[in-house]
């Protein structure tokens, strides 16, 4: 009697297979862990795709040292319960030795700065593939991505020049000092990651659901007040129930109004808006069109 597989199962097996492959074929996999829900869920998989035996690779945090409080605790406790193995990657040690200058300005973000500290981290410990939390429903220059995205020796992304995947084929060959940015969620949508959560019980930091925060609004968004960031002349603090529904850089990551206290009630938000989340609630997505792109270009996420 055949069992009928359903669509967060298949998702999970797809991803499952896409990390036993890479722990397969490569020498040295690493986990880019920000603790946002997206690479939450990616630790989760991990967890489960080598079990009972513990993650044969350890996680990697890009520290831009502006990260919202809550964040780092959940990142914390994670790696204590899983027993993995965290690496920081620090933004500010490289503004610290000279590779990079911090932007200044009421708009200044040390979001590009990642780029710098990802690529000295995958140098200094020679990964040769990293798992990332990418989807393609997100934002126009992640859906171009393949799974197994391909990086030159000085970390560059082609977008003209991916490789063909066809029948969950995944070309992994590479040079030394070349290596792979892999997707195992490529194919998921923010609802799915949600539903996930849901069935799963995956825990989330409580930024994600709604709460009281002092906020104030910046180019059609709403920033929160943090020792990083704090109001221009005009800008007027407000005291506002909000949740986020993206994590990044506290200095560019935007809160949305939301009632939304429970799973349940994130869902229901979710289907029914019609705007990805880093496209309603990331700074650094719009400084141009293609904004996105150009980083990755260069070497980020």
């Amino acid at each position: 009697m055949r069992t009928q597989v359903s669509h967060l199962q298949a998702l999970e097996s797809e991803a499952i297979f896409i990390f036993r492959e890479v722990a397969a074929e490569f020498e040295k996999p690493v986990l880019l862990f920000s603790g946002g829900k997206d690479s939450i869920l990616l630790l989760h998989l991990a967890v489960k795709a080598f079990a009972p035996a513990p993650v044969p690779f350890p996680i990697m945090h890009v520290d831009t040292g502006h990260n919202f409080p809550e964040v780092i605790e959940f990142r914390d406790r994670r790696v204590q319960e899983t027993g993995v193995k965290l690496i920081v990657a620090s933004v500010q040690d490289a503004i610290d030795s000279g590779k990079v200058v911090e932007e200044k300005g009421p708009n200044a973000s040390r979001n590009r700065l990642q780029i710098t500290a990802l690529l000295d981290g995958i140098e200094e410990h020679k990964f040769d593939a990293l798992f990332g939390g990418a989807r393609r429903d997100e934002e126009k220059a992640r859906a171009k991505e393949r799974i197994y995205s391909f990086r030159d020796e000085f970390g560059q992304w082609d977008p003209k020049g991916q490789r063909p995947e066809l029948w969950n084929l995944y070309n992994g060959r590479h040079k030394p000092g070349e290596h792979m940015r892999v997707f195992p969620i490529s194919n998921w949508t923010e609802l799915d990651v949600w539903n996930y959560i849901k069935e799963y019980e995956v825990a989330v930091p409580d930024v994600y659901f709604a709460h009281k925060r002092k906020v104030f609004q910046r180019d059609g968004m709403w920033l929160g007040v943090t020792e990083f960031l704090e109001p221009q002349e005009g800008e007027v603090v407000e005291e506002r129930l909000v949740r986020f529904r993206t994590i990044g850089d506290a200095t560019c990551t935007g809160a949305v109004d939301s009632p939304a206290k429970t799973i349940e009630q994130v869902i229901e938000e979710v289907g029914a808006t019609r705007i990805t989340e880093r496209g309603a609630t990331r700074a650094d997505d719009r400084t141009a069109e293609a904004a996105m792109e150009d980083r990755k270009k260069e070497g980020y996420f």
